[in-house]
């Protein structure tokens, strides 16, 4: 019998985080081919339910902001485990994606 307040690994996974794109990123996403930008919105919905998967860089120099890549392309996203929210800052190619943050 496991101890009432414990939570169980597959309780914590059952814990969706809400996922918010700046209005900025709709527009980059906009701009990226149709078929990179499918998979860009498979990867960003994914994130609700994993927000740190394999793969994904935490930035140096910021507090909770992460990148993950897709071929030549980066996601650009913020977290906030508090509220269990997950920002969409920037989508956008990785030659002047870190430019702008």
């Amino acid at each position: 019998m496991k101890k009432p307040g414990n939570e169980s690994s597959e309780k914590r996974s059952e814990r969706l985080y809400q996922v918010v794109i700046k209005e900025r990123a709709v527009k980059q996403l906009s701009k990226i081919p149709k078929k990179f930008a499918r998979k860009i919105d498979e990867i960003i919905q994914s994130l609700a339910q994993e927000p740190r998967p394999i793969g994904c860089k935490k930035l140096q120099g910021y507090d909770d902001v992460y990148r993950m890549r897709f071929s030549e392309y980066r996601i650009v996203y913020l977290i906030t485990d508090t509220k269990l929210i997950v920002e969409i800052i920037q989508i956008g190619n990785r030659k002047d994606i870190y430019d702008k943050i």
